[in-house]
């Protein structure tokens, strides 16, 4: 097979909030901006990368119930409904960046880690983890 990773989907619950961490803060490019029922799909990703990540409203998704609805909400605000894993060859910089922008919130500090990775973490506006780890 001669698979590659297209998109992959973090929910976002304000776009405009989304739109800047992703463009302004990691510097990711804009690819599209779809809006539909008063929601919003966002297509962000790295200049000169083909991969994408669509910022998408998750309690759009068909067959929610309420209680689903809640409970994807609950999950968003404790930052434990999704995440992504970034990577860069200047961790120290990037982090750096991360600490002078608005709409990121540290939650770890550049550190080696036990399982051989050196990385960051920070969550975006809707509370998604988003790690950073070093390229060695």
């Amino acid at each position: 097979m001669d698979l590659t990773i297209h998109q992959t989907m973090l929910p976002q619950d304000d776009p405009d909030a989304a739109l800047a961490f992703y463009r302004d803060t990691l510097g990711f490019e804009v690819r599209n901006d779809v809006g539909y029922g008063g929601m919003r799909w966002i297509t962000v990703g790295p200049p000169g990368q083909p991969t994408s990540v669509v910022l998408y409203p998750p309690t759009a998704t068909p067959g929610l119930t309420d209680d689903e609805r809640r409970t994807i909400a609950e999950m968003m605000a404790k930052g434990t409904y999704s995440q992504i894993i970034l990577a860069t060859k200047d961790l120290d910089a990037t982090f750096a960046r991360l600490q002078a922008a608005e709409g990121a919130e540290i939650v770890q500090e550049p550190v080696d880690q036990p399982y051989g990775v050196r990385d960051c973490a920070v969550r975006d506006p809707a509370g998604n983890m988003v790690r950073i780890q070093e390229l060695r």
